[in-house]
């Protein structure tokens, strides 16, 4: 039976073990709450707060919460470049492919992140914890009505919810695998796009189309496009994470991968763009990209066995199914039966539904490839 690791171990390999991960976190925290609790009670003194709206509890915690979960991320990558050498039962790997023995798959590439991937990931833990805090406080409030905080109770509760959300961003960060990858893009997603939705100021939106959600001057349309730009970002890093793993053969295996990466790429980058040219300033350009997006997305899926012959082949009919259903929505669109906005939702989902799902696949193919060459 082991015995547990001491203080001085853990600060010298924070990240090496489960047990240190873990403790590190909760070393973490505790900085942060020390750090976060006398400042909240500095800004609180002499003065009673809302649970939520302007100069709120609840807006400074969002704020707080969102430079926590950057720090917090940020750090987390920054131990893992310390480890001289991951253990190989550690669940904290963030490249499963450069722990593999001598025997794993072929061709298989090491999906590090970079700091570019890092400041993106980054930015979407800090806008998911603060969109997420905004939102309960806004349920808060509904279930406490004109409830006052008292200064020190508000600091404390200030404290805690940075703890909380630096604790969460900095086991994210250590323990970043294509699962949880996932996770954070549709989390992403999911509450950028709900908040532009319900922060619009035109209630009627929606009958245009869903990027007029980026036309307006209020927060709606800043969440919005920083949602797109973002996910850009991220989507760029699920195109090498996604198939670095891949294991290849022959050089028509290489070049397959490379063309399914380099369309995931373009996909991120036409994404990204749909956020920086607003459809109102921008309207060919803006199109053009949504567009070629959408083109983008159809050859990859439809080439996907040719591409990638070692693809589950019940993912590949699922992705013609998702094509043909974008197809037949497009048909009624164009018939008048459906408005844009419908047609872009619906297809939207399935695009990133798709993309979130290759990225399990392939990581399930690595992992299919290695048992075979272990057995």
């Amino acid at each position: 039976m082991s015995q547990p690791s001491s203080i001085a171990g853990i600060l010298r390999e924070p990240t090496r073990t489960t047990e240190s991960t873990e403790s590190s976190a909760l070393i973490l925290g505790a900085i942060v709450f020390v750090l976060a609790t006398p400042i909240g009670l500095i800004a609180f003194w002499g003065r009673d707060l809302a649970i939520a709206g302007r100069d709120s509890l609840g807006m400074y915690i969002a704020l707080g919460s969102a430079i926590a979960a950057a720090v917090a991320f940020v750090a987390g990558r920054l131990l893992l470049r310390r480890r001289f050498g991951p253990a190989p039962d550690d669940p904290s790997v963030e490249d499963a492919a450069a722990t593999r023995s001598a025997t794993g798959p072929r061709g298989a590439e090491s999906p590090r992140l970079r700091w570019f991937d890092v400041v993106a990931l980054s930015a979407a833990h800090a806008v998911i914890a603060m969109l997420g805090w905004v939102a309960l406080a806004d349920v808060l409030e509904q279930s406490f009505i004109d409830a006052p905080v008292y200064p020190l109770p508000a600091a404390v509760l200030f404290g805690v919810a940075l703890t909380l959300t630096a604790y969460v961003c900095f086991l994210s960060s250590v323990r970043m695998t294509p699962m949880l990858l996932s996770i954070v893009l549709a989390v992403f997603l999911v509450v950028g796009v709900m908040t532009a939705m319900l922060s619009s100021t035109d209630p009627h939106w929606w009958q245009m189309n869903l990027s007029a959600l980026g036309m307006t001057d209020d927060i709606s349309a800043l969440a919005f496009n920083l949602t797109l730009v973002v996910a850009g970002a991220i989507v760029t890093i699920v195109a090498r994470y996604a198939t670095a793993g891949l294991p290849v053969t022959t050089d028509r295996d290489r070049r397959g991968r490379d063309f399914v990466r380099y369309g995931l790429v373009l996909i991120g980058v036409l994404l990204a763009c749909v956020g920086i040219f607003p459809v109102d300033d921008f309207f060919l350009l803006h199109n053009t990209v949504a567009s070629g997006m959408a083109v983008v997305y159809a050859v990859i899926v439809i080439g996907l066995p040719r591409f990638l012959p070692s693809m589950p082949r019940v993912f590949v009919i699922l992705g013609w199914v998702y094509v043909g259903v974008i197809v037949v929505l497009a048909v009624f669109f164009a018939v008048g039966y459906y408005n844009l906005t419908a047609v872009e939702l619906v297809a939207g989902l399935l695009i990133f539904s798709w993309i979130i799902l290759f990225l399990r696949n392939t990581g399930s193919v690595g992992a299919r490839r290695v048992v075979a060459v272990t057995a």
